[in-house]
């Protein structure tokens, strides 16, 4: 059976595709992303480029190491009206960004890329866009002292699959798309390189 390396440090991927009974080994790349999407965005480059570029770097980066595995590389992007935000570094960043996204529709984008021997051979883009309610401000409080840390694990300060649905009043778009990864896409791909019994 066909290796495989999930290139992520993220637990929400990584639950993904174990709760999804995929076989694989986690190894997390050094890469600078935030210079990454910097200059990116200087350059005019939309959220989608960024997402492919940052996932194929994190896949690319451990397939030099393991020339014979299947890596899979993922990142997401927020946008919200021009602005792309990322993962909040504390709880009250988290609460900003919330007061950003609150009463509007942002649009989040994710990539998945699988390398093999450091070439890309596949990748799967798509889109979502959730509305958020115009919650108050004592529901604000609340959800961030009931998930706490959690608001800074994940682009945008919430979980749609836990208290997070609380935030939303519409939402379009593919579940795994959502929490990060395009998972059913990927499944294909497994099972036609040995990861995944066809």
């Amino acid at each position: 059976m066909t290796q495989l390396i999930l290139a992520s440090g993220s637990r929400t991927r990584q639950k993904m595709l174990a709760d999804a009974g995929v076989p694989f080994t986690v190894e997390v790349p050094r890469v600078d992303e935030d210079g990454v999407k910097a200059g990116m965005k200087n350059e005019g480059a939309k959220p989608g480029d960024v997402a492919e570029a940052l996932a194929e770097l994190k896949a690319t980066r451990v397939s030099r190491k393991h020339p014979d595995a299947l890596v899979v590389g993922a990142d997401q992007m927020l946008a919200c009206e021009g602005l792309w935000y990322d993962k909040p570094h504390d709880i009250e960043a988290a609460r900003a960004q919330l007061h950003g996204l609150r009463g509007r529709t942002h649009e989040l984008v994710s990539c998945a890329v699988v390398v093999q021997g450091g070439k890309r051979i596949w990748h799967h883009i798509d889109s979502a866009k959730l509305t958020m309610r115009p919650f108050s401000e004592d529901f604000l409080t609340e959800y961030l002292e009931k998930v706490g840390d959690d608001a800074t694990h994940s682009v945008g300060g919430y979980q749609i699959e836990g208290l997070g649905a609380q935030l939303f009043t519409h939402v379009r778009g593919d579940y795994f798309t959502i929490l990060g990864m395009p998972l059913l896409p990927l499944l294909d791909v497994l099972r036609n390189h040995g990861v995944l019994t066809p």
